[in-house]
């Protein structure tokens, strides 16, 4: 995903003044992970493609859209759209096509750490993830941030996916807690209005250390873990 321009939070009128937060609520691509077009890029060029093929290809082609979106809901595996993604890349093998593209992606070590730091000072940290399916890659695993959450509230389970208004109506239920109470911090613009309408205080992530000192004050945690990527 390309990143947004300004990170901002928004907090609602009534929070103003003082932190009455309890719970964080993470995205996964574009805030738990760091590098990714770039990731994306340098495979493209391994494989003879051009850089921005993934990219345009998963933008831009309309079967491949309506099938991502399919696979975000679950409706359909990460398997079967390795096969019918594969050839309108370009690409000959479809085998664990997901997994080959995502294989240099790395975590991004100052959201990890200031996760724990929130945990750690007793928040509810949930997941809050518009997935691409888990099986044969699972990029939560394989980025080794499974245990961070408290909860985790993973479309391809849910049969819903962000912006729907009721996945996080169901993050928010399961974490017991009020959205008065949570910080929720995504990428992508579209995905913060529904959450600012259940009074949750937003972080638009841009991919900078911006973000995590935003986070940070909002949450009032001090002396984490100075950002590192990769």
């Amino acid at each position: 995903m390309a990143p947004n321009t300004h990170p901002t939070a928004v907090q609602p009128p009534s929070a103003a003044g003082r932190l009455p937060y309890r719970g964080l609520i993470l995205d996964f691509v574009g805030v738990l992970t760091a590098d990714v077009g770039a990731a994306h890029r340098g495979w493209c060029t391994d494989q003879g493609l051009d850089a921005g093929a993934w990219h345009r290809v998963l933008g831009t082609h309309p079967e491949i859209r309506r099938l991502y979106a399919d696979l975000e809901r679950g409706l359909i595996t990460q398997a079967h759209w390795n096969r019918l993604t594969a050839p309108v890349l370009g690409v000959a093998d479809h085998d664990n096509l997901m997994g080959r593209v995502w294989a240099a992606v790395g975590a991004d070590q100052g959201m990890v750490a200031l996760a724990k730091a929130a945990r750690t000072a007793g928040y509810t940290v949930a997941l809050l993830s518009n997935s691409f399916g888990l099986d044969p890659y699972n990029p939560y695993l394989a980025l080794g941030v499974e245990d961070l959450f408290d909860v985790a509230v993973v479309s391809g389970h849910e049969g819903i996916a962000k912006p729907a208004p009721e996945i996080y109506r169901r993050t928010l239920a399961r974490m017991g807690l009020t959205g008065g109470e949570c910080v929720f911090v995504d990428d992508q613009r579209a995905n913060l209005p529904p959450a600012e309408a259940l009074g949750i205080t937003t972080v638009l992530a841009d991919g900078t250390d911006d973000t995590l000192t935003a986070l940070a004050s909002l949450l009032g945690i001090t002396g984490s873990p100075a950002p590192a990527k990769g």
